[in-house]
This record gives structure tokens, C-alpha cells and sequence, in this order.
């Protein structure tokens, strides 16, 4: 059973563990919120929560100042709680045990300045050992997820808050020839099935996922690629006759928002790392997105955490970047 409670605490002590549209808009100025359609009702029912994804945490690059910063940054707005949308740290891919398992340790130990409980999700630079070239194989017990779950508990679960059910997806595999690949694996697709039967069809629900399930991305830059999970089709035919709100994703570095047949809304939550902590990627600038509910409704906006005017200071006062 994948479920936690509804005070948003998971069912063990540690907090942090995992823990086309009618309208995409990639580039949206810091100050634009988007609101939903529906009915407001009491504000006793009101809460805020806050999506950090695609971290990249490492000890190079000031990373962790910058990471620290948006720490700081969510705990001023001081939200209910936060949802990461994977690749927490950069890399552990490739392998090599103890460079990974560092990583790992410096996202759990920075986390625990997050004043509020961590809900995680994974990412593909999660996935330990699946590269080629990593020293470690399938056979080493923390290969792909296991060093995931070791930290942080399982890759996919739910929780309630509020009246609200939430549920983070694990939308990675390896392939054949080891590489990432986006897809729902059907163990995780049984499970969901059996976590919907026992939410109401009025209840609000949010989807994460790494792994986009649904993205403009590649229609407007003409590419291909893992831009969206193979079988997300799938998870929509489940959810059909439920009320899904939203669901929010990660993977691309940049901001988009979309509302699909008046069903549900999607939002690409940008960065905090930006491009590898050297700027910014498809022109977004780093943040986070925090995201308030108010009975059956939510407003967004895109939060900046400072790290673009802090490495443009750091550089300019000639202090190698790469080192911190």
C-alpha cells in the first residue's frame, strides 16, 4: 500500500522520502498567475503548497547556495508543504557508488531546512547505475530505483490534504541499451487503478510526474525525443469520470501552462537549476512555482528564488563560478 495520511505526513517518521492543450504558453513573466475555473468556497479550506523540480543538486557550481536560496525562498511564503518534481541531484546515472550516495546525503541534509513536510518525486538523473559506462550493474542492489528507495521510500504513492488527493508518478524505465525512457510500468499502473477506486469521483486531484505527460515542446522546436511519457494516454483513461485539477511536471527546465478541453490544467514548473546552474534554459529563468487553493480552485505563479542575479554578482566580481 501506497498511501499516506491525510495531514500530509507519510507513513514513516522521516518527512523527506517519496517520498494537446487548448493553450500552452512556455514563456510567462515572473508576475502572471493563471486561475481555474470553477466554485470558491470557505477559505477554511484554503491551503498553498509549493513545486520545486529538477534541483540538480552537486557541490559544484555554488549549487548548494543556490539551493539554500530557494530553500529560504519557499520558507518566507511558508506553504503547507512541497512537491519536487525529480532530478533532485546531478548525476548518479553514470554510477559510482559513493559519488552517488554523496548526493543523495547532500539533497536530504539541505532538505531538512525546508520548514514544512517534502513530498519526492524521481527524476531520470535519479536513476543510479543505468548508464553504460557505470561501474555499478543491474546486479548492485541500489541499480536504478534502489538507491532511490533506500533515501526516500517508494517511487510512486499518494496522499490527501485537505480535501485534495495528490499522487506522484515514477515515469522512468531503462531501455535495452541503457538509456531512460518515459513510461508508467504496469505494476504502477495496477496500483493506481486500485488507489483511484478508493477516492471519490468529486475529490480534486493532482498528478506529478517527471517525465511530462503531456508538452508543447516538441512542436514548437521541431524535435523528438523523451519529452512526454510513452503510455500517459493511459493514466488519462483512468482518470476519466474523476476530477482532475492539475497535474505538474518536470524534465524540460522551462514554464508551461496549458488547460486541456476545459478537463484539467498542466504546468511545466521551470527549474531551480536552470541550466546546470550556468544560466538559464530555453530562456526561463530559475524558480519554482507556488500554487494556492481555495476550495475546488488554484492560482499559480512562478516564484524566483534569486539565483540568476546572484551568479551575475558572483561573476562579476571575478569569483570563479565553478568553485563553492
Amino acid at each position: 500500500m501506497k498511501e499516506r495520511n491525510k495531514d500530509g505526513l507519510g507513513r514513516r517518521s522521516f518527512l523527506f522520502r517519496t517520498g494537446l492543450a487548448a493553450a500552452a504558453v512556455p514563456f510567462l513573466s515572473n508576475s502572471c498567475r493563471q486561475g481555474t475555473l470553477g466554485t470558491k468556497t470557505d477559505a477554511g479550506d484554503s491551503f498553498e503548497f509549493a513545486f520545486l523540480t529538477d534541483i540538480h543538486i552537486k557541490p559544484e557550481m555554488n549549487a548548494p547556495k543556490g539551493f539554500q536560496m530557494a530553500i529560504d525562498k519557499v520558507n518566507g511564503l511558508n506553504p503547507d508543504f512541497v512537491i519536487t518534481g525529480g532530478d533532485l541531484v546531478y548525476d548518479v546515472m553514470r554510477g559510482n557508488y559513493e559519488k552517488s550516495e554523496s548526493l543523495f546525503s547532500l539533497y536530504k541534509d539541505m532538505s531538512k531546512g525546508f520548514e514544512m513536510p517534502v513530498y519526492n518525486c524521481i527524476g531520470n538523473h535519479d536513476l543510479f547505475g543505468i548508464y553504460e559506462e557505470s561501474p555499478e550493474g543491474p546486479d548492485h542492489p541500489d541499480y536504478k530505483y534502489g538507491m532511490w528507495e533506500r533515501h526516500f521510500g517508494d517511487t510512486y504513492y499518494s496522499f490527501d490534504h485537505k480535501g485534495w488527493h495528490f499522487i506522484t508518478l515514477n515515469s522512468l524505465d531503462v531501455t535495452e541499451s541503457k538509456l531512460y525512457k518515459g513510461v508508467f510500468h504496469k505494476e504502477q499502473l495496477q496500483w493506481l487503478a486500485e488507489d483511484l477506486n478508493k477516492v471519490d469521483k468529486a475529490t480534486p486531484i493532482v498528478i506529478t510526474t517527471h517525465i511530462p505527460m503531456i508538452c508543447a515542446y516538441s512542436q514548437l522546436n521541431g524535435s523528438e525525443g523523451s519529452r512526454t511519457v510513452s503510455n500517459g494516454f493511459e493514466v488519462f483513461r483512468m482518470l476519466e469520470g474523476y476530477n482532475l485539477k492539475l497535474v505538474l511536471q518536470g524534465h524540460i527546465h522551462w514554464k508551461e501552462y496549458g488547460f486541456v478541453n476545459d478537463r484539467f490544467h498542466f504546468l511545466t514548473g521551470g527549474s531551480i537549476a536552470g541550466n546546470g546552474w550556468k544560466g538559464r534554459r530555453h530562456n526561463t529563468k530559475e524558480g519554482f512555482m507556488r500554487i494556492k487553493v481555495q476550495g475546488d480552485d488554484f492560482t499559480w505563479e512562478y516564484v524566483d528564488h534569486g539565483w540568476e542575479n546572484e551568479r551575475l554578482k558572483t561573476a562579476n566580481t571575478g569569483i570563479e563560478v565553478g568553485q563553492g
